[in-house]
């Protein structure tokens, strides 16, 4: 089939085809910022509830200080302010998982790719599995996830590195095991995040 349409009709009908594909790719990405709008918001007004809540439970404490046993009263309020201390800890250290996702593919080599990460939780690091084409690789990686100016990680140490001999290892015959352990105003901390927003 011959097409005779004129070149400066083919020319609008390819933009119009091109137009309708970008406003649907928007569309789409408006819709997942408002999603994660709305998960923040949601994380924020819990925080502020919780932190309301301690304070006014530590207030009716004081109140009825005078009525009860001082010491009684002062290990309860003691208490309350250990909870909220330990709740602010923890929320310290929950880790935004999209935001170090993206920044460890930016830092992970070619020659390189991570098949398991595992948060600990009471030090505050990572341990990142990933599998590599030989020792210089995860060297790399190693040094990456070490080096400053990527801001995710304070020090970055191995722990392990095996590699597979024979014809069936593939083409990543290594694996490697990293602890690091995080910056503490790394952007990809959930606290540190709202203080960055705001």
């Amino acid at each position: 089939m011959i097409n005779l349409l004129p070149p400066e009709l083919k020319q609008e009908y390819h933009y119009a085809r091109r137009n309708t594909l970008l406003r649907r790719w928007i569309a789409l990405f408006g819709c997942g910022l408002m999603g994660l709008a709305l998960i923040t918001a949601g994380g924020v007004w819990y925080l502020q509830q919780t932190a309301k809540t301690y304070t006014s439970q530590a207030a009716a404490m004081e109140e009825t200080l005078n009525g009860q046993k001082q010491s009684d009263i002062e290990k309860q309020v003691t208490d309350i302010s250990n909870n909220l201390k330990l709740s602010v800890q923890v929320l310290s250290q929950e880790v935004l998982f999209s935001q170090l996702f993206k920044q460890l593919a930016v830092i992970t080599p070619s020659n390189a790719t991570l098949s398991n990460l595992s948060i600990t939780q009471l030090t505050g690091g990572v341990d990142i599995t990933a599998k590599t084409t030989d020792y210089t690789a995860a060297t790399q990686l190693q040094l990456n996830m070490a080096d400053p100016s990527n801001k995710i990680f304070s020090k970055a140490d191995i722990v392990s590195i095996t590699c597979a001999g024979g014809p069936n290892t593939g083409r990543y015959p290594c694996i490697v095991v990293i602890r690091g352990l995080f910056v503490k105003n790394n952007p990809f901390l959930f606290i540190n995040s709202k203080a960055g927003a705001s």
